[in-house]
């Protein structure tokens, strides 16, 4: 059986949940292999390990961490070229596609963004992607090399199956002088919030023009039931949210277990953020609005008498 490699998602071993996902599709195609770059690898073997990974390719290298997006892919090409796998999974984000289509560019092979779907077909991967806005479907595979796909957050259930800890490959790299053109100067962390990160949230809740700038009950309601917090571009754009809270096709594409849109009219820019989530509520005054159109459930009211009855019910079925 052929590996899958899969990119470690991590922050000093620390390991995402998106990797685990990745993981969980890598089996369906053939022997999860995680990736490993950067420092902290006996950090997260163990959790590398309980979702599958047989074989992880730890890369050691100068300069790994000191430039932007270049040496990853420099350092899953010599993974590539080692391990000469079925496919390579990436998390989709705008670092991680920009090093898969590096790599692609440098394996000669395809490459499929922002997968929603990956099962295994008779010549290879087949992806479901969501494209014109999320107003089609399309099945996709790679015709050429080594397929190389990214993956949105929320497109699969992780599933743990209790395996030890991964046999280790060490991978030396040099980090090639074409690749040393932009360098990490600074790194600040990032202030916490208490909540999950947007775009890996399995519930999110966001805000619109219909909050008129007063964020606090959309807030109350995310806390109440563990979700993060978007806000449409409207919204952003009147300076009421930062902007790396944006929902739509200009910001952030999520695709949630549950997505609550509150006072959010549906504009087609917001709609192509978030119309794969699995679930869709909207609270609006507006019963004309195109959100409507695309929810499973509405509420058509005022946010600001409707969040805070849903937040008291969830506080009270908590406790």
């Amino acid at each position: 059986m052929s590996q899958v490699l899969v990119l470690v998602d991590h922050i000093d071993g620390a390991v995402r949940k998106t990797t685990n996902e990745l993981l969980t599709i890598a089996a369906r195609l053939g022997e999860p292999a995680a990736v490993f770059i950067g420092k902290g690898y006996d950090n997260a073997a163990g959790q590398l390990g309980e979702y599958g990974a047989k074989t992880a390719y730890v890369v050691d290298g100068e300069g790994l961490d000191e430039f932007l997006v270049a040496p990853k892919a420099e350092a899953l090409k010599a993974v590539v070229d080692q391990a000469s796998p079925a496919a390579v999974l990436v998390a989709s984000s705008a670092e991680n596609k920009e090093v898969a289509a590096r790599l692609a560019v440098k394996l000669d092979s395809g490459l499929i963004t922002d997968a929603v779907d990956v099962q295994a077909g008779d010549s290879g991967p087949v992806t479901s992607q969501s494209v014109f806005a999320a107003a089609f479907t399309v099945k996709a595979g790679v015709s050429k090399g080594t397929p190389v796909i990214t993956v949105k957050p929320n497109s699969a259930t992780p599933e743990a199956v209790g395996g030890g800890a991964p046999e280790v490959v060490n991978v030396s790299v040099t980090v090639s002088d074409a690749a040393k053109g932009a360098k990490i100067v600074d790194r600040k962390p990032k202030e916490k919030s208490g909540r999950p990160d947007l775009a890996e949230a399995a519930i999110v809740v966001s805000g619109g023009r219909g909050t008129n700038g007063d964020f606090s009950k959309v807030e109350e309601f995310a806390d109440a039931v563990g979700a993060a917090v978007g806000a449409s571009r409207a919204a952003v754009d009147a300076g009421w949210y930062p902007h790396s809270s944006q929902v739509g096709q200009t910001g952030k594409q999520v695709s949630p277990t549950l997505y609550v849109a509150a006072g959010i009219s549906g504009a087609i820019q917001h709609r192509a953020g978030m119309q794969t989530s699995k679930t869709i509520v909207a609270v609006n005054k507006d019963a004309e609005a195109p959100i409507f159109e695309l929810v499973d459930f509405g509420v058509v009211g005022d946010l600001f008498t409707v969040l805070p009855q849903a937040t008291e019910e969830v506080v009270k079925r908590k406790g």
